[in-house]
């Protein structure tokens, strides 16, 4: 991630979109179409100083401001190509002379230009869509990483407690057999005591 705050990115995409909507008043097509460029590569950028970020919070909430950001400009480029294809249908209207030909064959282009900017307008959406898809996705990928992480941790600790009790079993085991072998040798020294007193009284009589 840059050294740049993302606060920085959102302050200059915000002057950008104002600059764009004076542009737009203005009617100044040239102008427009260059702000609206710098908006998409900045938006570009800063989709990329979001979702280098580790923090999942935090990268959750960029992405969700670049996403109203992609927005804001989704709505700005409507109004761009509205006010653009106004701009056109005006020029191709000047100079009519009444000709019945030349009438049909600006209404054709008229029409064309209206087709043209309708698979535009798909093409856009289709490409806002795509964008959305992919920030989601990531958003996916990190949840998911981290849940990986909480369940290898949760593994390690059933792992560190299944030794635990395994170590525990085999102490009791010794334990058991330690008393096992102390009960053998208390009785195996009372046998013996009991043979050699009586082996003393037996003499005695005699």
């Amino acid at each position: 991630m840059s050294s740049i705050p993302f606060e920085r990115y959102d302050e200059e995409f915000l002057s950008l979109v104002n600059q764009v909507k004076s542009s737009l008043h203005q009617d100044n097509v040239e102008f427009t179409a260059s702000l609206i460029s710098q908006c998409e590569d900045l938006l570009k950028q800063m989709s990329v100083e979001a979702r280098g970020v580790d923090d999942a919070d935090v990268k959750r909430d960029l992405l969700g401001q670049v996403r109203q950001c992609k927005s804001t400009l989704s709505g700005l480029r409507d109004e761009f190509k509205s006010m653009q294809a106004a701009q056109e249908r005006a020029q191709l209207m000047i100079g009519n002379s009444g000709s019945e030909n030349k009438n049909a064959s600006k209404e054709r282009l008229l029409q064309a230009q209206n087709q043209l900017d309708q698979q535009n307008d798909t093409l856009d959406r289709a490409r806002r869509t795509m964008a959305d898809t992919e920030d989601v996705a990531m958003e996916i990928t990190g949840e998911l990483g981290r849940n990986r992480e909480t369940l290898e941790t949760a593994h390690g600790r059933v792992r560190e407690v299944s030794g635990l009790t395994n170590r525990a079993r085999r102490l009791l085991q010794n334990m058991n057999r330690r008393a096992v072998q102390q009960k053998l040798a208390m009785y195996t020294i009372a046998v013996v005591i009991v043979l050699v007193v009586g082996i003393i009284l037996w003499n005695i009589k005699r």
